[in-house]
């Protein structure tokens, strides 16, 4: 079942035109420079670090980044699409899709890539950087109590957000409703 739905991510990504390829582009490297500077990965005079970056926070940051700007734009209309509003303010395609199933997985894929965008964001900052953490456990316990923690928030991350990009994916593969993309490419 997995293996079939990586499949069907990486058929829904074929069918990506250039314009949903620059958006991916575009989101990943916001998202690499929004993290990148308020954790200071990316050096610079507004924030500051008290604790260095390990070895695997780079890696992580690169990789939440990417994720971030496919799942971003995944969500990029085809420009087929746009013509078929209706009176109601709402396309034919999601009129249909408002009572089916895509509907939950498309809810659950946007819950999964925000809560793994958010603990990107708090595996690869500075612990006792983190107010949350600060607050709650101090100084000494943000370090020895969440900084051992920030591996294990960076793979959950990871895991959250490529499982919204394979579900985002699949569905612009498998999704039953027909798209101009699909027929003139398959």
């Amino acid at each position: 079942m997995l293996i079939n739905a990586v499949k069907d991510a990486y058929r829904g990504l074929l069918l990506w035109d250039r314009r949903r390829i620059g958006a991916a582009s575009a989101a990943a490297a916001g998202s690499a420079v929004v993290i990148g500077l308020a954790t200071v990965l990316i050096p610079n005079s507004l924030f500051a670090r008290d604790v260095p970056p390990v070895w695997w926070d780079y890696p992580v940051w690169i990789l939440t980044a990417v994720l971030l700007g496919v799942l971003i734009a995944s969500y990029v209309r085809s420009p087929g699409s746009a013509s078929e509003v209706g009176a109601g303010g709402q396309d034919s395609a999601s009129q249909e899709r408002s009572s089916s199933p895509d509907v939950a997985s498309e809810r659950r894929s946007g819950v999964l890539g925000g809560v793994g965008g958010v603990l990107g964001w708090f595996a690869v900052g500075c612990p006792v950087c983190n107010k949350i953490a600060l607050l709650a456990l101090g100084y000494t316990g943000a370090l020895t109590y969440f900084a051992p923690l920030q591996p294990i928030l960076a793979a959950a991350s990871v895991a959250l957000l490529l499982a919204a990009v394979i579900i985002r994916l699949k569905g612009q593969y498998s999704c039953p409703i027909p798209s101009p993309e699909r027929s003139v490419r398959s």
